[in-house]
C-alpha cells in the first residue's frame, strides 16, 4: 500500500441507484487499497446496505469512511423512505429524485470545508459538481457506471442527431462516427431523445450533458481489452480525459464479499453454493434482469414456460414486487414443483457475483446493465442478450456483435424505465426456449464459451500488477497527487 505523510483525500459521490452504488463503492475500495483517504458521501438508509463492506475494509487497515447526508424529504416533496432510484415509481417521482439530490450541495460543501478533500469523484445528475469542485480549487472526475462503447455511441447520437432524419421507429440507421458499423432504431433510445417537445425531464437531460462536459476527466469501470478501439476513440477522437479501472467487482475476492456485495441477499451463502455444487460444470442458466426492473405477469409466465421447456437446470431472480396472489398469476400450476430439483427461484435480491463465478454456471439471461455484462465476462460465461431500458440496447451490441459472446432474445423497444416494467408484447415461451437452448448446447454454444473465457481471463489480468488496469489506476493516482500539490 502506498504511504505519505498526507494522503490524497479523495470524496465518492454515487447516484443513489444500486447500479451505480455498488461499483463506486468497489471503486472506493480500491482506491483506499492504494493508500488514499476515500470517503463515501450517501444517505441513512443507503450507508446501511454498505456499512458491512467498509467495516470490513476498515478491518484491513483502510482509510475509508461513510459520511452521512440527510435526504431532504420536505423539499422534494418524495416520501420518506425514498432515498434510492430504486424507490420511485412514476417519471415524476424520478424527476423529483433527481432535483432532491441538488439539495446536497449545501451539506457537501459543509463537509468538504472542515475535511478540504483533494478530488470528488461524483455519479450522474449532480449537476452543480462541476461549481463545487472550483469552489474548492479541487478535481472532479466524473463516474458514470458505464462502458466507452456506450459513451462514445451516447456522443455521436447527441451530436450527429440521425435519429432525428428519420420518420418510422423501427427503420435502422447506422451510429455516425464509431470504430464498427453499429446500427440501432429510434424505438432502442431513450424516450427523452425520441421526444420532439420541450419537457422538464428532457432540459433535465441536456443540462446534465452540458455539466458533463466541464468535468475534469471520466473514470470508466471496463479494461482495455474488453474494448480497445473504443477506448481510443473516446480519448483520441471525443478528446475526454479517462482511465479504465475495471473491472471493480474483481476487488471481491471471498465468497463472503461476493455474497454480501450490493443488498442483503434473499438467498444464504450455504443454501445456494450447496445447490449450484449439486450441478454438472456449464449446465446452469442464470437468469436475472437487474435491480430496477419489474416484469408484467405475462412476461414472467413465458419465462417461466420458456425456462422449463429448455430443459437446462437454472436459477432465477424474480424481483419481490408482488403478493402472494399476484405470484399466483403468473405463477403456471405446479411449476415449482416441477422444477423442484432443476430450477432455483430466487425472489429479491441475489449474490450475483458469487453465482456467476460457479462453475456450475454456464450462461447468463441478462438485461445487458453494464455492471451485469462485466461480471458475465468475468466469470467466463456466455450471455442471452435481453435489453430493456438505459444504455442496454448499446451493450447488447457489442456482447453480440463485437464480442461475440451473446445470442440476442430479440427485444426491440426501449422501455419506460420509471415504471420499471416491459412495454409491448411479451417475449414468448418458444423464443425463450430457443435461445436458452442455443445459448447452452451445441458446437457454437460452446465457441462462444470458449471466448468468454479468454475474455474472462484477460478481465482478471487486467487489474492485477502490470494490467492495464492496475497501471491505468496507478497513473490516475499519480495526476491526482499532481494536481493536489
Amino acid at each position: 500500500m502506498d504511504t505519505q505523510s498526507a494522503p490524497l483525500h479523495v470524496y465518492f459521490l454515487p447516484m443513489l441507484a444500486p447500479g451505480h452504488m455498488i461499483p463506486m463503492v468497489d471503486l472506493a475500495r480500491q482506491f483506499a487499497r492504494h493508500g488514499v483517504k476515500a470517503t463515501l458521501l450517501t444517505t441513512p438508509l443507503n450507508a446501511a446496505k454498505i456499512s458491512k463492506a467498509i467495516e470490513q475494509e476498515r478491518e484491513l487497515g483502510s482509510q475509508i469512511s461513510i459520511r452521512l447526508l440527510e435526504f431532504p424529504y420536505k423539499e422534494s416533496g418524495l416520501p420518506e423512505g425514498c432515498e434510492n432510484l430504486s424507490a420511485t415509481t412514476t417519471k415524476e417521482q424520478a424527476l423529483s429524485f433527481f432535483n432532491a439530490l441538488d439539495h446536497f450541495q449545501g451539506p457537501i460543501e459543509r463537509l468538504a470545508a472542515e475535511d478540504r478533500p483533494d478530488c470528488i469523484i461524483s455519479g450522474p445528475m449532480y449537476t452543480w459538481s462541476n461549481d463545487f469542485a472550483a469552489k474548492f480549487g479541487i478535481t472532479r472526475l466524473s463516474f458514470w457506471g458505464t462502458g466507452f462503447l456506450p459513451l462514445c455511441a451516447h456522443y455521436s447520437l447527441r451530436r450527429h442527431k440521425p435519429h432525428e432524419k428519420i420518420e418510422s421507429d423501427t427503420e435502422e440507421f447506422v451510429i455516425p462516427d464509431l470504430p464498427d458499423t453499429l446500427k440501432t432504431t429510434k424505438q432502442q433510445l431513450p424516450e427523452w431523445w425520441k421526444d420532439d417537445s420541450e419537457n422538464s425531464f428532457k432540459e433535465f437531460m441536456e443540462k446534465l450533458m452540458e455539466v458533463e462536459e466541464g468535468s475534469y476527466g471520466m473514470v470508466v469501470n471496463s479494461f482495455y481489452e474488453l474494448e480497445p478501439a473504443y477506448v481510443k476513440h473516446f480519448r483520441e477522437v471525443i478528446e475526454k480525459k479517462s482511465w479504465h479501472i475495471g473491472p471493480v467487482s474483481l476487488c471481491n475476492k471471498e465468497e463472503g464479499e461476493k455474497s454480501q456485495r450490493g443488498e442483503a441477499a434473499s438467498i444464504g451463502e450455504e443454501e445456494c453454493l450447496n445447490w449450484l455444487n449439486s450441478k454438472n460444470p456449464n449446465s446452469v442458466v442464470y437468469v436475472c434482469f437487474g435491480s430496477m426492473f419489474i416484469f408484467s405477469a405475462a412476461q414472467l409466465r413465458e419465462i417461466a414456460a420458456g425456462l422449463e421447456s429448455s430443459g437446462q437446470p437454472f436459477i432465477w431472480v424474480v424481483k419481490q414486487n408482488t403478493k402472494e396472489e399476484e405470484m399466483k398469476e403468473w405463477m403456471p400450476e405446479g411449476f415449482e414443483e416441477r422444477m423442484q430439483d432443476r430450477g432455483l427461484i430466487i425472489r429479491g435480491w441475489a449474490p450475483q457475483v458469487l453465482i456467476l463465478d460457479h462453475e456450475a454456471v454456464g450462461g447468463f439471461v441478462t438485461h445487458c446493465g453494464w455492471n451485469s455484462l462485466l461480471e458475465g465476462v468475468v466469470a467466463g460465461v456466455s450471455m442471452v442478450t435481453w435489453p430493456l431500458s438505459a444504455e442496454q440496447f448499446f451493450n447488447e451490441k457489442m456482447i453480440t456483435q463485437i464480442l461475440k459472446i451473446g445470442v440476442p432474445v430479440g427485444a426491440q423497444a426501449w422501455s419506460t424505465w420509471t415504471k420499471r416494467t416491459d412495454s409491448g408484447a411479451p417475449i414468448n415461451r418458444e423464443t425463450i426456449e430457443i435461445v436458452v437452448k442455443e445459448l447452452m448446447i451445441g458446437e457454437e454454444a460452446e465457441e462462444r464459451r470458449g471466448r468468454a473465457i479468454a475474455l474472462g481471463n484477460m478481465a482478471k489480468k487486467a487489474v492485477e500488477p502490470g494490467g492495464s488496469s492496475d497501471t491505468d489506476l496507478i497513473s490516475l493516482l499519480e495526476e491526482l497527487r499532481k494536481n493536489k500539490n
